[in-house]
This record gives C-alpha cells, structure tokens and sequence, in this order.
C-alpha cells in the first residue's frame, strides 16, 4: 500500500474531532514556543505568603519608585509553598534560575543547608551582618533557625514567642486567679475545677489545654521550653536526653488515661474553632502569628480571651517557647546581589513597616530598636484590653535556641512516635505518673536517636563530632 493511501485511510478512520484535537494542540504550542523565554528586569522576589505579599506592597512600590532604571527594580512574585520550596531546591542543585531573593519558612530553609556549606545556595550574611552592626540589633535567638555550621544564610523576619491564651471570660466568672501561676503544675492545679460533667455522659465538658500527641509544633515548642530539642548547641543530634524524657514522659499523661486534661482542637479547621467557640478547650498555646489569626478567624472571641506567660516546667525556668519562623535569603546567583541586600534591609528593618504589619498581623519584630514604638504597647480589645505587643516582646529575649538541621523534620516525627506509643500505654495501663513511663522513655528514646543519627552520618558534610 502507497503512503498515500495509508494516510487516507488513517483520515478515513479518525473522527473529526480527534483531527479537531491535534489542531488545537499544534496551534497552542506555536503560541508557547513564540514567546520569547524571558524575566522581569531588576530583581525577582519569590515568596509564599500572600499576608506577606500584600503587608510588603507598600515599600516595594515606594523602592520601585525610587530607582532610576528598571534594571534596579524588584518584582514580587507569590508561590505555593511547595512549589516554591521544589523549584528553589531544584534550582540550587541544577544550576537552573531562581530568584535573586526568596523568603523561606523555617521547614523549607533547613533542606538547603544539607549539603557543603560552601555550595549552600544562599549568600553567607555572617560578615555583613557583623560589618553594619545588626548581630547587635537583632534578637539573638532569631538567628538560629537560618544559621548552618556557624554561618548565617538568612535575614530573620520575626521572633514568634509564645504565651499561653485562655478564656478569660471562664476562668474569671469561676473566680480563678491565674496571676499566681509559676509552673504548669500550678496552673492545672488551679484550673482542674472546671473539668466538670454537666451533661452527665462520663466526660468532662471542658478540657483545660489544646494539646494532641500528633501535634508536632506544640511538642517541639513544650521540649523547647523545657530546655530540651533536638540538637544541641554544636548541632549533634539530642534526642534522647533525661530532659526529653521527662517532658515527653509528662506530655503522654496529660494526653491519655484517667488523669488526661488536654482535647484536639486543630489550629486552622471547623471543628476546632467549634470547640474554642463553645469552650470546651480553655487554654491554648500560642505564638504572636497565632493570636492574628484568631483575630481573623474567631472574631466571637473578642473581649474573652486573655493572654499570660506560658507556665514553666519548673519554678524559675522559662516562660514561653517558639514556633514558626520566616527568613529573607538572597541567592548565590542573584544579578546583583548588593542592590538585593539593600532592599532585604529595606524590607526587614524599617520600623513603620514593623509597626504596620504588627497591626495587621500581631507578629512582633526581631529588630529590638522597633519594640518602643507606640503601637507594640496599645491595648487590645481583642484580648480583654492586654498589651499584647509588649507582653510577647517581654519574652523575645527568651526564646529558646532551634537548630537548623535539615533533619529537624525526621526528628520531630520520631519524637511524635515516641509520643504516641507512650500515650497508648497510659490508656492501656491507666497510668498517671510519668515516673512509671521514664525506663520505657528512655528506651524508646535510644532507639530513635540511632535510627536519625544513622541517616545523618551518612550525610558526610554534617557529620558533627565532639568539638
């Protein structure tokens, strides 16, 4: 059979819309292919938060106004948090374009310090951080999430201190007076009347705290408060620690058995909400990014909702944790990574731009020369007429040191399973003191700490030793 007629009878056999198909599809890739591959003039900013992005429109326009040629400009350009995460990554690893600036959230940035520290993607900030003066401007503890074996990679954004919310309105028509708590032990003490059954079906109709085993954040941000983590100040692993121990020991009893007091009241979801709105969970951590979004989200709240220090562990320890973090990087491969750094202070280090996305957001600066200004120390209907700003710049100093361990996921996670396999005991068992949980702590403990330390020593270049 002739060619021609192969291709008739393959027309003959097709219908009309398959042919309908391919023209479309040859006409769409003409169009693709004809457009030039190009990418804004000046500086590209990739971000994923769009509260960010719109909190940061007014600077970029007045810095775009201000240059003389659009080469000097940046455009800002929001992502999914994946997505963003994956084409950085792919970018750094290949070769291939990325932005001349990126703001990465803590679980995002540590991925990127994985390998040698001089192939790190990221500009060292280090010496130009010492040279302008602003490792004495900046809250110390804020460095650590984006700092990698002495180094520092990133422009912190925030400090996310964390206090203890609690339903004011509750608690005070009840006559507690919670001004005297110290410790969490105090405070349960204190608040255990209220875990009453009304209705008479076997349960309390109120817990006191918003705390679940699968809850990674609020374990990582209790074992950070107590003085514990992951790694230690060298950045080698530090899982099985007595200190771990005893919180995660602790944290298993107040989740299970007879002696529970905590309820699952996820951040973020209805029914969450639905028992914050009907008080069924009385307390809640809480970083400053946190009380914003309530303000959003549970606006039925306002006026009975009262903030306080977090309790410690122990009579004299620390009084709040940390949770979250944002940081501000300017790629290795920027076009011009000076003009890149100037708008990274711009962004970061105005103090009206402070004032005004604390307004919107209830997020308090890292950069302590802002922390005077009027609008941190403005009562706050929300919370029953608090300061707010001040009481989380009051701990800011107290924030507990992170690691930035690309690793610091995996630990978390095997910390969590050490959790949940204690809290099965505890409802198992009915068991109420955490001393009966230490030997299997321990235990579980060792074992997570070699299977995370087998993984990272395979990774030659964070292979820490005793210094």
């Amino acid at each position: 059979m002739s060619l021609f007629a192969r291709l008739r009878q393959v027309y003959t056999l097709t219908t009309p819309a398959v042919w309908i198909l391919a023209a479309l599809g040859l006409i769409a890739a003409a169009v693709v292919f004809s457009r030039p591959a190009s990418r804004p003039e000046g500086l590209v900013f990739w971000l994923f938060s769009r509260s960010h992005q719109e909190a940061y429109q007014p600077v970029l326009k007045k810095w775009n106004a201000a240059r003389p040629t659009p080469a000097s400009t940046v455009t800002d350009l929001l992502l999914d948090g994946g997505a963003l995460e994956r084409r950085l990554l792919s970018g750094f690893m290949s070769g291939t374009p990325v932005a001349d600036l990126v703001e990465l959230e803590r679980g995002m940035a540590g991925r990127a310090f994985s390998g040698p520290v001089e192939d790190i993607g990221f500009v060292d900030l280090t010496e130009r951080l010492r040279e302008e003066g602003l490792m004495d401007t900046i809250n110390a503890p804020s460095f650590g999430p984006w700092t990698s074996r002495g180094r520092i990679f990133g422009l912190p954004h925030d400090v996310h201190p964390v206090l203890l919310a609690y339903r004011s309105d509750i608690v005070e028509a009840a006559g507690i007076d919670l001004s005297t708590v110290e410790t969490w032990d105090d405070f349960f003490r204190l608040m255990r009347p209220l875990m009453t059954d009304e209705n008479g079906d076997g349960r309390p109709d109120r817990y006191i705290l918003n705390f679940w085993a699968t809850n990674g954040d609020v374990l990582e941000a209790m074992v950070l408060q107590a003085g514990g983590g992951f790694f230690d100040d060298h950045d080698r692993l530090a899982l099985d620690t007595e200190i771990n121990a005893r919180v995660v020991a602790t944290l298993a009893t107040w989740t299970g058995g007879p002696g529970r007091i905590s309820v699952d009241a996820p951040e973020f979801s209805a029914p969450g909400n639905t028992l914050r709105l009907r008080g069924v969970v009385l307390a809640s951590i809480m970083p400053d990014w946190l009380a914003g979004v309530w303000k959003m989200d549970l606006p039925e709240l306002a006026g009975k909702v009262k903030l306080m220090p977090l309790p410690a562990w122990e009579k004299g320890g620390r009084r709040t944790s940390v949770q979250g973090g944002t940081m501000l990087g300017i790629s290795r491969r920027s076009a011009d990574p000076e003009a890149a750094w100037e708008f990274a202070k711009r962004l970061y280090l105005d103090r009206e731009t402070h004032a005004k996305f604390f307004a919107s957001t209830t997020i308090i600066p890292p950069v302590r020369s802002s922390w005077d200004h009027p609008v941190f120390a403005r009562p706050d209907p929300y919370f029953g007429g608090q300061p707010v700003g001040t009481m989380f710049i009051e701990q800011a100093a107290h924030v507990p040191r992170r690691a930035s361990s690309p690793y610091n996921a995996l630990a978390r996670s095997r910390l969590n399973d050490v959790l949940l396999a204690l809290v099965a005991r505890v409802n198992r068992e009915q068991i109420t003191d955490p001393e009966v949980l230490l030997p299997e702590t321990r235990r579980l403990l060792s074992e997570a700490q070699t299977a995370v330390q087998t993984l990272i020593h395979r990774n030659v270049f964070l292979r820490t030793e005793a210094p």
